[in-house]
């Protein structure tokens, strides 16, 4: 019971991890569309074109980093559905095993 229980754990930490990833990089895409506005900003273009370049760029990156959250979220739901289906296959096992279920 406690290797099911450590392998629960191990797969949430490693969901945890996964999803920290993705806020991290989330957070490197924002601050890159952020340097790219500076730049622009920086630059002697026309007003009206800089706004629009920045709107675009933000709006791409936070487009980009809300996909890899959400994918993140997704991998770690089907881990911890893979793992819920492992634990319960375990859980038969062991009640099968002392039950005498099974046995002939």
């Amino acid at each position: 019971m406690e290797e099911v229980t450590s392998s629960v754990e191990t797969i949430e930490t490693e969901a945890e991890k996964i999803l920290e990833s993705a806020r991290g990089r989330a957070s490197e895409i924002l601050l890159e569309a952020s340097e790219e506005v500076n730049k622009i900003l920086s630059s002697r273009l026309p007003r009206g074109e800089v706004e629009t370049e920045c709107e675009r760029i933000i709006n791409q990156a936070r487009k980009e980093a809300d996909t890899k959250i959400e994918e993140s979220k997704r991998r770690a739901s089907e881990m911890k559905t893979d793992v819920e289906k492992k634990v319960e296959k375990i859980m038969e096992r062991i009640v099968s095993k002392i039950t005498g279920a099974g046995l002939k």
